[in-house]
């Protein structure tokens, strides 16, 4: 049950963040709509959001964590104290250099990732640039947030590190109410907001890690054993880990060329993806990391596969169905949240294709971070780059044959090719991770699968069909008053969890499902 409650522990911080994430995204579609000025910005911050979710999030996280773990293991206060100190003065140093460098190519960094822009001579390319230049400093401070967060969760200390993303979103929420006002473009206020929040989110941190005893003394290190083993691992890590952070990215280029509005449209509807992928995703792959690391050192194979079939098992549970809500409420959603004074309701139509395509490849996203740590746990990470590459290539092939096609059979819509393909590839790369670790022998499906499958899919098709039946036709939404979006989509969300919830006991998904291999 421990890893149970540190999941829902995880889980229900990060909720907290990712309702104010939403609640974000509905101040951005209410102040700033899907214009090119919103298309700048959201470029301007995927672009070290990604280098966050790569470096931080990503390589690091999965090559830090089963080192420090190991070095926990061992227990020499001295040699775990000289780890991290050695880590932390060598990101230091290697990320100063990489955000000044970030600073001062900022124009050839956006002619990388939006060539169309370029291209065409749009506005919105020196937008973007002057804007990357503010944000791009983000990546020094939430890296070093994340090596906080590394070592707290390592010694199982879940919640401060769960809480400290909602601080992001306050921040943005501030700027766009406050003092978008104040600037000629008003959305360089969320620039600037994206630097404010990387301060605070790493200064909440120190208090903990001074409590414990963990605070960092710099020491810039490059030779320590410890920090040439991360780096060693790191190197495959950022692809294996990154996929489909990388594949967000393409999508960002390819949809330069697409109509204005294309970027905004893909921004929305991932960030209604991101919110079960945070939710879920995420805390099973922060719990299970260290829990992996702590059991591969003990060599316990056994409670090893254990803890793989319960994540799993936990994560089907629950993100089959959520595909399915999204998918089939991909308009409501959308449409109580973001269709006010600037979003239109065709901003919210084609927001939609997009976040339906997206939701066919949710389960994948989160199996990933599942079976991922399976292999980062045993510090092997030349098989998930490996894997990573190939889906990789998959999805720009499927990228430039979805949208192609689209365009020329003059297909409304052609960004939600991108998110389809996106979703083919993550399919791919989580089939692959599977069964590489079967194949290993790392893991062993425990008995009762079959079962567990059918009344998950089962219950899901069900819980489709209720939810179909029961919502007002698609137009209705935007002639709904605000009261009456949220009183309706509330009732669906609900009418949904009470179907899924009682058809799933109906075709035989037990609570001892859930819990077996959590004692682990």
């Amino acid at each position: 049950m421990k890893l149970l409650k540190s999941t829902a522990l995880v889980s229900s911080m990060t909720f907290i963040s990712r309702v104010l994430g939403l609640l974000r995204e509905i101040v951005f579609a209410r102040w700033f709509g899907a214009s090119a000025a919103t298309d700048a910005f959201f470029v301007a911050f995927k672009i070290p959001n990604f280098l966050r979710r790569l470096f931080a999030e990503g390589a690091f996280s999965l090559a830090f964590v089963p080192i420090l773990s190991e070095y926990r293991q061992k227990g020499d206060q001295q040699a775990l104290k000289s780890l991290i100190d050695a880590v932390t003065g060598t990101l230091m140093s290697v990320l100063l250099v990489i955000t000044a460098i970030g600073i001062f190519a900022a124009p050839a960094i956006m002619m990388v990732f939006a060539p169309g822009w370029y291209i065409d001579g749009r506005e919105s390319f020196e937008l973007a640039t002057q804007m990357l230049r503010i944000t791009f400093p983000y990546i020094l401070l939430i890296s070093l947030t994340a090596l906080a967060g590394g070592i707290l969760n390592t010694f199982e200390r879940f919640l401060l590190p769960a809480l400290t993303p909602a601080l992001l979103n306050i921040s943005f929420i501030t700027a766009a109410i406050c003092f978008s006002d104040k600037f000629e473009q008003p959305v360089e206020a969320l620039a600037w907001a994206v630097l404010v929040a990387g301060f605070l989110q790493l200064l909440v941190q120190f208090p903990a890690l001074a409590r414990h005893g963990l605070m960092p003394r710099p020491r810039f290190n490059w030779k320590h054993s410890g920090v040439r083993r991360i780096l060693k691992l790191m190197i495959p890590t950022l692809i294996g880990s990154s996929v489909a952070q990388i594949n967000l990215l393409f999508d960002t280029l390819i949809a330069s060329f697409l109509i204005v509005g294309s970027v905004s449209w893909l921004s929305y509807s991932d960030r209604l993806m991101e919110f079960p992928i945070g939710v879920f995703g995420v805390a099973l792959s922060t719990v299970i990391l260290p829990s992996l690391a702590r059991k591969h050192t003990a060599t316990d194979t056994r409670a090893f596969s254990a803890t793989i079939d319960w994540a799993l098992r936990v994560a089907l549970v629950i993100t089959i169905p959520a595909a399915v809500a999204l998918a089939v409420l991909a308009v409501p959603l959308l449409a109580t949240m973001f269709q006010y004074q600037a979003f239109s309701a065709n901003d919210v139509y084609m927001s939609s294709l997009s976040l339906m395509a997206y939701a066919a490849g949710l389960p994948a996203f989160i199996a990933i971070k599942v079976l991922a740590p399976g292999f980062y746990a045993r510090q092997d990470t030349k098989t998930p780059m490996k894997i990573g590459i190939f889906a990789l290539v998959i999805n720009m092939v499927f990228n430039l044959a979805f949208v192609g096609s689209m365009l020329w059979l003059d297909i409304p819509g052609a960004h939600a090719g991108l998110a389809l393909a996106s979703g083919v590839s993550a399919w791919l790369n989580a089939g692959l991770l599977y069964y590489s670790l079967k194949k290993q022998g790392h893991y062993q499906p425990e008995p009762g699968w079959s079962r567990v499958v059918i009344a998950i899919v089962a219950a899901s098709l069900l819980m489709a069909v209720g939810l179909y039946f029961i919502s007002p036709s698609l137009s209705s939404w935007s002639d709904f008053q605000v009261a009456n979006r949220v009183s309706w989509l509330a009732g669906l969300i609900i009418s949904g969890v009470l179907i899924y919830a009682l058809a799933s006991l109906l075709f035989g998904l037990r609570i001892q499902d859930l819990k077996r291999g959590a004692e682990h």
